[in-house]
């Protein structure tokens, strides 16, 4: 019998019944109360606050399989997973100074609709097909099959009704509410992932004896953050190199992430949203590192890794709170599956319906057009997750940075060259964005299914660390992109220099005053100069900065 499912009691399944009763209390008022006559499902009426966009986007990035994931690498590896939180602060930062500003003043409401405006409707529309796949992969897919891995875990249900519950429930709050429904239910959820995590940290450091007593019975290379080159999981030089990689794809163009930015109620809020998810992700190591790595204290002989936060649950929570757990579940499932379904249904609904089919469709017509594309994200979510289900002998946290890791390349290098040199040109985008990505898509699926590195032979072939050849890819598409545009005879480096009001124009003449609301123009009226960054968030970065610096060298010169 399932162990979890058996000590379920009487008060356990009341917790869940409130739980669940007071988040739909929260997601029905944030969805009617004082809702705005034009206001959609996408936005939030670009009402939210900065506490409201940090949680959301720690709820979205914080998916099921932090609690999962995180605990596996502290179980067998130590606090080398914090990389992957901390590093981030560099790309939260490039966000929030260099992309927040563009993204804000440029009133879009997708990644998509934003390119468009600098390079025209054809970029706009090859970025919505890929970004759609992307979030139908990266995000939906990956996060409803570690959820249901975990749900498994507790109920002994199959995978297909596991996520067909949590998909459901999800959708719901997608489907009646939006963004500012998922936004608004997040702060409560992520508030509840914060208290039961750290409670049970605080119970498994009290089982061992304390820190010291932690720090004394593991590896002494368990709490250092770099690796060896020669360590075949984490080496320095892949995560180095190739994180980047994932991470400006990931915080500065996933349309999933950037959307509460672009909800927020002005460029301060987003920014201030942004820092405060950097402070949020320093809480990486206590909430969901050391419980695997006090698993392996206490469990060292546990087979799986990927059972070590459940197995803290089972041992270490008294009766009665593993209901407060599956609450914690329920909330991380929610927010990442429902910001990804959002995210969804907002790309499809402006960028190919509005865009391309109904350029006159009412708020109430793109309303409807979003809640059926909601339907649709939540069955092809299902049979994707059955399918990444019979994938073996990756990890979970392994599978998603690769996965992510090959569908990153073509959108960093097309968004970082087009806010950092003006000469790229539409044609270098348009055939990143196609061409680069059917060649990235392809060697992401040489190495993950048709020629994995260990298939069948015990010997990694000739791939390198997945990083590795992600920022192969990467520097592979870069140097054509630059190329590309140097040889364009015919270089188009911004919709603007179109015919005016052509087809495939982005941005027309009549839009130009909409878009200088938030911006300023020079002397020579030829660039756009954005508005400064308020003095607070400079010093929130500086010292967020100064903090995630003392981290890396606490823990790599301890």
């Amino acid at each position: 019998m399932n162990k979890i499912y058996d000590k379920l009691t009487t008060l356990d399944f009341a917790v869940i019944a409130i739980y669940l009763v007071a988040l739909l209390i929260i997601g029905y008022i944030a969805s009617f109360k004082n809702k705005k006559k034009d206001e959609t499902l996408f936005m939030a009426g670009n009402s939210l606050n900065w506490y409201n966009i940090g949680f959301n986007m720690w709820g979205t990035n914080v998916g099921p399989s932090s609690l999962l994931a995180f605990a596996s690498i502290g179980y067998t590896a130590g606090i080398v997973g914090g990389n992957f939180e901390w590093y981030a602060f560099v790309f939260l930062l490039l966000l929030a100074m260099v992309f927040a500003p563009r993204y804000i003043a440029s009133k879009v409401s997708t990644m998509p609709e934003f390119m468009g405006k600098r390079y025209g409707k054809s970029t706009q529309d090859i970025l919505a097909g890929y970004a759609l796949i992307k979030i139908l992969i990266s995000w939906l897919s990956l996060g409803l099959f570690s959820g249901g891995i975990l749900v498994r875990q507790i109920l002994g249900i199959p995978m297909w009704q596991s996520t067909i519950v949590l998909v459901a429930f999800a959708g719901l709050f997608t489907f009646m509410g939006g963004l500012k429904a998922i936004a608004r239910v997040n702060v409560f959820q992520m508030l509840l992932l914060i208290v039961v995590s750290l409670t049970l940290t605080f119970l498994g450091l009290r089982e061992i004896g304390g820190i010291s007593a932690l720090i004394d019975k593991t590896p002494a290379n368990f709490w250092n953050l770099t690796r060896p080159a020669s360590d075949p999981g984490y080496p320095w030089h892949a995560l180095l190199l190739g994180y980047p990689v994932s991470a400006v794809a990931f915080f500065c163009t996933d349309q999933s992430m950037v959307q509460s930015v672009l909800g927020a109620k002005n460029l301060k809020q987003g920014q201030l949203g942004v820092n405060f998810i950097g402070w949020l992700k320093v809480l990486a190591l206590p909430m969901f590192i050391l419980p695997g790595i006090i698993c392996y204290v206490l469990y060292p002989n546990l087979g799986d890794d990927k059972l070590a936060y459940m197995t803290m649950v089972t041992n270490l929570f008294p009766s009665g709170l593993n209901g407060l757990v599956i609450c914690v579940l329920i909330a991380v499932l929610v927010a990442t599956i429902g910001s990804s379904l959002n995210a969804l249904s907002t790309v499809f609904t402006k960028d190919i319906y509005v865009n391309n089919i109904n350029k006159n469709a009412t708020v109430k017509q793109q309303i409807n057009v979003g809640r059926m594309v909601v339907v649709i994200g939540c069955v092809l979510a299902v049979l994707m997750a059955i399918a990444l289900d019979n994938i073996e002998g990756k990890t979970l946290f392994d599978i998603f940075q690769s996965i992510l890791g090959y569908l990153a390349p073509p959108l960093a290098v097309t968004f970082l060259l087009s806010v950092f040199w003006k000469r790229t040109t539409k044609l270098a985008v348009n055939l990143i964005l196609s061409a680069g990505s059917a060649v990235s898509l392809f060697v992401g699926m040489l190495n993950l299914w048709i020629m994995p590195p260990n298939a069948g032979t015990g010997k990694n072939l000739w791939w390198p660390h997945y990083f590795l050849v992600s920022f192969y890819l990467f520097a592979f598409l870069f140097v054509s992109a630059v190329i590309i545009s140097l040889l364009d005879p015919n270089p188009t480096t911004s919709a603007m220099n179109s015919k005016k009001d052509s087809p495939d124009s982005g941005i027309k003449q009549n839009d130009l005053d909409t878009i200088s609301d938030f911006v300023e123009k020079t002397e020579n009226n030829s660039e756009f100069v954005l508005p400064k960054t308020d003095k607070q968030v400079k010093i929130l970065f500086a010292l967020l900065g100064l903090v995630i610096l003392s981290l890396y060298l606490i823990f790599n010169f301890h």
